[in-house]
């Protein structure tokens, strides 16, 4: 055995939390993603799901995708820059564009590659970039791949944002980057105060809508929308693989960002593009988002519904506002083992540990479809009232 072999043989964490029988992660799903699926033969409702439309299944969406495999193929055996681009393509990124206000827009094949891709050839060794300690890891490796000077502020501390930016050479790029809504706690950025920040000290602001495309805005256009800030946000990014039903993300900007990004962004470059299916999946969802504001009107229902429920069972929740509802624990062996009692009893939910959160964040996150039902919401809220209460979380 070689050192590497010997160094990696002592990592044996999951090993200890797999011998316990509460070890959560990689469940085999046997069939399509709704708000209820098969595992391991047994029947569960998904709460754990990122699929805030609920349009994974839709027959529209997977019909888009055929047509497009039977046209275009499996695949594009290359990249954007080369033989990679169809004219799907470029069709979903000027929709896009459109769809969230930007000149133009670029789809990389997934959102993780995205923010590495972007966030690291967009400035260089005189810049600053500044984010917020709880962004996604997605942001967290585009900064650390960047030459420039990397800066944190506390969770939505529009304070310590402020004493970040004065420590900023004022003649050098500021991009504060932030994620429009936060993926475990679900609550949003203060994104009035960071444009208030961004014209008093000539900064730059990228946001992650991941989690806000398809949820938040006039027709899901994200929460740049939301406050109606669009026009005051420099750099805007989205993933497919929540809203829009597939796999991919984009980027989009002024046009002079985009000629940059498209010359610059080395996972852009030099990965292979899209898949049909995938785009074509995408732009039929986006088209569904456009045209059935009933969808997203059902996810706020179910979601006010849920936040309510849970609140008034004595769940600690935090500062949520959006469809990720987080059940805090604050025990990283007692979040295991609620995971599992609650999928004993037909609940699919996912554990948050670190490096997800602070050691004394440990939750588990519950996400709402727009396809939920109330009495779905309700057998959740029981049942996990029932787990929480047996491992003494919930008095």
């Amino acid at each position: 055995m070689g050192l590497l072999q010997e160094k990696l043989a002592k990592y044996d964490l999951p090993q200890k939390f797999m011998a316990q029988g509460v070890y959560p992660y990689f469940r085999e799903i046997e069939g399509k993603q709704g708000t209820e699926v098969e595992m391991g033969g047994q029947h569960v409702l998904m709460f754990g799901s990122n699929a805030y439309t609920g349009l994974t299944g839709d027959e529209r969406v997977i019909e888009a995708g055929i047509k497009a495999m039977r046209k275009y193929g499996s695949g594009c055996a290359g990249s954007r820059f080369l033989n990679g681009t169809l004219d799907l393509h470029v069709q979903l990124e000027k929709e896009l564009a459109a769809f969230v206000g930007k000149d133009e827009a670029l789809c990389f094949s997934t959102g993780f590659t995205v923010n590495s891709g972007v966030i690291s050839c967009l400035t260089d060794r005189n810049d600053y970039i500044i984010c917020d300690d709880r962004d996604h890891a997605s942001i967290v490796d585009g900064r650390r791949l960047s030459f420039s000077q990397q800066l944190k502020y506390k969770h939505n501390d529009m304070a310590d944002l402020e004493k970040q930016l004065q420590k900023c050479n004022p003649d050098s790029v500021k991009l504060i980057i932030v994620d429009g809504v936060f993926s475990m706690e679900g609550d949003l950025a203060n994104l009035p105060e960071i444009v208030r920040l961004k014209e008093k000290y000539n900064a730059s602001i990228m946001v992650d809508e991941a989690h806000g495309l398809g949820v938040f805005g006039h027709q899901g256009r994200g929460v740049c929308d939301h406050f109606g800030l669009t026009d005051q946000v420099d750099v805007i990014m989205g993933t497919f693989s929540k809203s829009l039903a597939s796999i991919g993300g984009f980027v989009a900007a002024d046009k002079d960002t985009i000629n940059w990004l498209r010359h610059n962004s080395r996972s852009y470059i030099f990965s292979a593009s899209n898949t049909p299916a995938a785009t074509a999946a995408a732009r039929e969802a986006l088209h569904i988002l456009k045209t059935e504001p009933e969808r997203k009107a059902n996810l706020w229902t179910i979601t006010n519904y849920a936040l309510d429920s849970f609140r008034q069972a004595g769940f600690e929740i935090g500062d949520t506002e959006s469809p990720i509802i987080p059940l805090y624990v604050r025990d990283t062996d007692k979040t295991f083992e609620v995971t599992k009692l609650a999928f004993d009893e037909g609940i699919f939910i996912n554990p948050v540990i670190p490096p997800a959160c602070a050691p004394q964040d440990t939750l588990v996150r519950v996400a709402l479809m727009a396809t939920h039902t109330k009495e779905q919401v309700d057998y959740a809220v029981d049942k996990l009232t029932q787990c929480f209460k047996k491992l003494g979380i919930l008095k």
